[in-house]
């Protein structure tokens, strides 16, 4: 009797460890998204580096993405976790300059720093993608594009940097959301995309940027 109440004890045990750790395991921010393309700071980063994230190549073929990891790599493991609570469409009150790639969570600080961050290109009309794992659909976006004269490689991003191009529609729940931008054509070269996604479900607020070379 006192064998199969340890062997019972022990059973439990087991069953208790492996449920803890897949709590553990599996990412709090699982159930998000983020553009994918033109793609944000943090997803470039894991889609070129997370399978090698240790590669010492990175340092000097992909600094940017070197140093956010060196800072925090759950900046890039968790790219779909961009997010703020309750902003109520206060964006720029909310979000001070400096802080907008990071959507001012202390965590993704390195989104912040200016450098030659790895660029996509696009033309003066282009399509934004965003995937959402958890298909909460979207109130709107807002786009807005670094101005001309502004340089991402030397400067932190601000509110008075960027040009205000559209606020998007509602769309409705979807794992894939794509939608159209178009511009006046007046942009040449590197720049950031901005972008605000108001998601449906909740008043929850993702910022990221996207760096560009317009051609």
């Amino acid at each position: 009797m006192r064998m199969r109440s340890v062997s019972r004890r022990n059973v439990i045990a087991l069953v208790v460890g492996m449920l803890a750790c897949l709590f553990v395991w599996t990412p709090t921010a699982s159930a998000h998204g983020t553009i994918v393309g033109p793609p944000t700071r943090a997803y470039q980063c894991w889609q070129t580096w997370g399978s090698h994230h240790t590669d010492p190549a990175m340092q000097t073929q992909d600094p940017m993405c070197w140093q956010a990891f060196q800072a925090n790599a759950d900046t890039m493991w968790n790219w779909m976790s961009a997010l703020r609570d309750g902003l109520r469409g206060n964006f720029q009150g909310s979000t001070p300059d400096g802080q907008l790639c990071s959507n001012a969570l202390a965590r993704n600080n390195a989104l912040n720093t200016p450098g030659a961050w790895k660029m996509t290109n696009v033309g003066a009309n282009f399509s934004m993608h965003l995937y959402d794992q958890a298909s909460h659909g979207a109130d709107y976006f807002r786009v807005y594009i670094s101005k001309n004269g502004f340089d991402p490689t030397t400067q932190r991003l601000g509110w008075g940097n960027l040009d205000f191009i559209l606020q998007t529609g509602r769309y409705a729940p979807a794992k894939d959301i794509t939608f159209n931008v178009q511009t006046n054509g007046t942009y040449r070269g590197r720049h950031v995309i901005f972008t605000i996604w108001q998601a449906s479900h909740l008043d929850q607020t993702y910022m990221w940027c996207s760096d560009v070379n317009f051609g």
